[in-house]
């Protein structure tokens, strides 16, 4: 089967992935992964290395100026909508969950800024429950290899995921997932001439 040749081949390119977040407190990675959204984790880290330093608790966070965490993560896309959130998920932390990050979907995504990609990561890498989180890289990907078709949405996606692969190695193949589109199978010029698992690629089907 094509799912297993594909966890096969990311086995062997990714043996141990992980988040490349960089986070230190529970309520950090929360707010990083919210950052992330159509930016790179790279520029995620360099922003919340400042941020968190200055702010170094969720109090600091609720109570600091929102201008001032603006410019703090201006760097990274959509920096003004965000900087509001990183306030507001401090304040609902403090308020709702006695400052810990909740391993409940529910109560996750009625956080200011938190949807369901952003809950099954944080879910995933704080609490190894198993999840498969579709971003930009796990819906280009998923694609390609024929996990999903063209016109399928994101949840979509994660159900067709889960079904075809275990459910022990969600949270692992969600990780490779990434991995393999940000630096392998990239948006533009993937490194096809390098990839074991072309064969059932449609993008190199097509383009070679």
């Amino acid at each position: 089967m094509n799912s297993e040749k594909i966890e096969t081949y990311l086995d062997e390119l990714y043996k141990n992935p992980r988040c490349e977040l960089n986070y230190s407190k529970d309520y950090e990675l929360l707010i990083a992964v919210v950052l992330s959204a159509q930016t790179t984790d790279k520029r995620v880290n360099e922003v919340t290395k400042i941020l968190f330093k200055k702010y170094d608790t969720l109090e600091k966070l609720s109570n600091a100026s929102v201008d001032d965490i603006k410019e703090i993560i201006r760097p990274i896309g959509t920096f003004n909508k965000k900087s509001v959130f990183v306030k507001e998920i401090a304040k609902y932390l403090i308020d709702n969950c006695n400052g810990v990050v909740p391993n409940d979907e529910k109560i996750l995504t009625s956080i200011p800024g938190v949807g369901r990609k952003t809950s099954n990561v944080v879910r995933s890498n704080l609490f190894n429950y198993p999840a498969i989180a579709v971003d930009t890289h796990v819906n280009r990907v998923s694609k390609r290899l024929n996990l999903a078709k063209e016109q399928d949405d994101v949840l979509t996606i994660e159900k067709k995921l889960m079904k075809k692969f275990p459910k022990e190695s969600w949270s692992k193949l969600h990780h490779q997932l990434v991995l393999f589109g940000r630096y392998n199978c990239t948006a533009i010029k993937p490194k096809c001439e390098n990839c074991k698992i072309c064969d059932i690629c449609k993008y190199y089907s097509n383009n070679k």
